[in-house]
């Protein structure tokens, strides 16, 4: 969700509208509204994620015995993880190619 007014002000109408008898101070808007409409959002975001790792088999899931999904790290797959995430680090940038 974007931090400018405009996004606020859609956060606040997003919530309005699930909502409509809603009312609160602007501490609790806030608190809890945008905070609301912020986890909604980057739900969306994570699972997304989740099913792009599992495609690409770098995690892992199992369900567990309340039947909810758990992820963790494909230990086959470590190594590629770990490159990954180191060519990130290093803003893309490949081996040898430091100056």
């Amino acid at each position: 969700m974007c931090e400018s007014g405009k996004g606020a002000a859609e956060a606040i109408l997003a919530y309005l509208a699930e909502k409509p008898d809603a009312e609160d101070t602007i501490e609790g808007i806030v608190e809890w509204w945008l905070l609301h409409e912020r986890i909604t959002s980057q739900t969306l975001h994570v699972k997304k994620a989740l099913a792009e790792l599992l495609n690409a088999k770098l995690i892992v899931e199992r369900k567990g015995r309340d039947s909810r999904s758990r992820y963790s790290v494909n230990r086959r797959k470590l190594k590629q993880i770990r490159e990954i995430v180191r060519q990130r680090e290093c803003g893309g940038r490949q081996r040898g190619t430091e100056r």
